[in-house]
């Protein structure tokens, strides 16, 4: 029967989570920011500068451009940042914890 390794308390305090949550709810927040700074602002930007929007790029308007073409990489640019940012948090926290526990 493998031996299994005790569990290091002090990645799993409440401390630790309540700060990784924190930061990892402020990362939410700005990628939700940013989504919808892009879902707003196509429509906001044809209601403001509608001749702007009319513009031909590559054979659509550049409305169409940003709502049928450019939407959908924007989307997963921000899940991909979202991800790796919130997984790149979650070793940085625990780095720190191991660092500060080293000191002691």
């Amino acid at each position: 029967m493998p031996v299994s390794k005790p569990h290091d308390d002090a990645v799993h305090s409440e401390a630790f989570l309540h700060t990784l949550m924190r930061r990892q709810l402020k990362l939410s927040v700005a990628c939700a920011a940013a989504f919808l700074l892009m879902l707003f602002g196509v429509p906001l930007a044809n209601y403001f500068a509608p001749a702007l929007m009319a513009t031909r790029v590559g054979g659509f308007t550049l409305s169409w451009l940003l709502v049928g073409v450019l939407a959908f990489p924007a989307v997963w640019a921000i899940s991909w940042y979202f991800i790796r940012k919130s997984t790149w948090l979650e070793n940085d926290e625990v780095g720190q914890v191991r660092k500060g526990r080293a000191e002691q």
